[in-house]
């Protein structure tokens, strides 16, 4: 873990989105040095699923010792921000670091996603990350340590980041793309970096996409307050960079990282838009005496079914019944290729439930499409659903929620 070294005392942040998560991560450690911190987020009222709002995390940043000011803003509101960095002046005398963090996730393809959602993601990520930082600048030209740094990913035009989700991918790039320009238009005068983390965070959002038991694949929020704390305590020469929080701590003399995993010794969940991670985070699970989930695993004296993807079928159709349906509610079908590849479907959505191959008699909710060896592996417990997903293995279109749903049968299905 990285101690604190006292250097943004007095410093003013500016945090959007922070109320939970990542944000509110990096607002306490700041406040643990005695700084400053706007908390910029919508959530003044508790909200029935997620935990914390702007006053909470204001009184958990004056707790640490540094002093907190609550503002309900949501970036996508000219009016709401620029009273939000008014009120910040007029508080503390000015503005030292912006933190762009709040941000919006569908993982939808582009006929999934309707254009409100769209709307939403260019609204927050774009947009807002534009516009709180326009309205910041002329306060972070007047500081002696100006940084702005935005949580979005290196800009990489690899097609497997785009095809599954392109709006999400469009929005999160829009965020990087400030960087890229506004490093350049205000070098020498503010520091604008881009961060980004290795593996998955365990955060509110993680949750809903990952489901039940993703926590543990997960490593803590505070590996990425850790890595923002390291790049906003460097002068404004560093500027222009796309840091990876690993790297970033590494560079600060931090060598392990189990502490920041929400299970140590658990394998991790490699994050989006990084080519390498992938197979980096197959190794490391390998170590971890994990099934590779990148390679099938390694074959045994038991000779294989003649078709897998039939037998994992029939396990699923001793499994059906009126409680599963009545918990589930959905309708799918898999378009699985390689070795095996056909049309099945999973009725959990009418009387006791049905599954066989061909197609579903009626419009599916989800649509999983995949190698018929990973659909084994997925069903087996040896290859995670978010990971294949995440990995470029599963493609999803329709209902997200739905989807999430069917992973507690493939725990089920692993266990017989």
């Amino acid at each position: 873990m990285l101690p604190n070294s006292g250097k943004l005392a007095g410093r003013t942040l500016f945090v959007t989105g922070a109320s939970r998560g990542i944000g509110k991560a990096i607002a306490l450690k700041a406040a643990r040095d005695g700084a400053n911190v706007v908390i910029a987020a919508k959530t003044a009222e508790p909200h029935p699923k997620l935990p914390g709002t702007i006053y909470s995390a204001a009184q958990e940043v004056e707790d640490l010792g540094g002093k907190a000011l609550p503002c309900v803003v949501d970036i996508r509101d000219e009016k709401q921000v620029e009273d939000a960095v008014r009120k910040a002046v007029d508080a503390f005398g000015g503005i030292d670091i912006l933190v762009n963090n709040a941000s919006a996730i569908n993982l939808t393809g582009t006929l999934e996603t309707p254009m409100k959602k769209v709307d939403l993601m260019l609204g927050i990520n774009l947009r807002g990350t534009y516009m709180t930082s326009k309205m910041v600048i002329p306060h972070l030209l007047k500081s002696s340590s100006p940084h702005i740094l935005n949580l979005s990913p290196p800009l990489n035009l690899n097609p497997i980041w785009f095809k599954n989700h392109t709006a999400y991918t469009m929005a999160k790039y829009g965020m990087s793309m400030c960087v890229l320009g506004m490093a350049e238009e205000f070098r020498g005068q503010i520091a604008v970096n881009a961060l980004w983390p290795r593996t998955a965070i365990q955060t509110a959002a993680m949750d809903m996409l990952g489901g039940e038991g993703v926590g543990k694949q997960c490593r803590t929020a505070d590996i990425m307050a850790d890595a923002a704390y390291a790049v906003l305590t460097r002068s404004k020469s560093f500027t222009g960079n796309f840091l990876v929080d690993e790297d970033v701590l590494r560079e600060e003399g931090v060598r392990d990282m189990e502490p920041y995993a929400v299970q140590p010794g658990h394998p991790l969940l490699p994050d989006f838009f990084l080519d390498e991670a992938p197979e980096a985070l197959a190794r490391q699970m390998e170590e971890h005496g994990a099934t590779p989930a990148f390679k099938p695993p390694a074959s045994s004296d038991t000779p294989p079914a003649a078709n897998p993807v039939e037998s994992t079928f029939r396990v699923i159709r001793g499994l059906l019944g009126e409680d599963l349906v009545k918990s589930t509610g959905a309708l799918y079908r898999f378009d699985l290729s390689g070795e095996h590849p056909g049309v099945w479907f999973l009725d959990l959505k009418s009387g006791s439930g049905n599954a066989g191959s061909g197609e579903p008699q009626d419009a599916p909710d989800v649509v999983m499409t995949m190698d018929s060896s990973d659909f084994g592996k997925m069903f087996a417990g040896k290859l995670k659903p978010t990971l294949a997903f995440m990995s470029g293995k599963l493609r999803i279109k329709g209902d997200m929620a739905a989807a999430l749903k069917l992973e507690k049968m493939m725990a089920r299905v692993s266990k017989l």
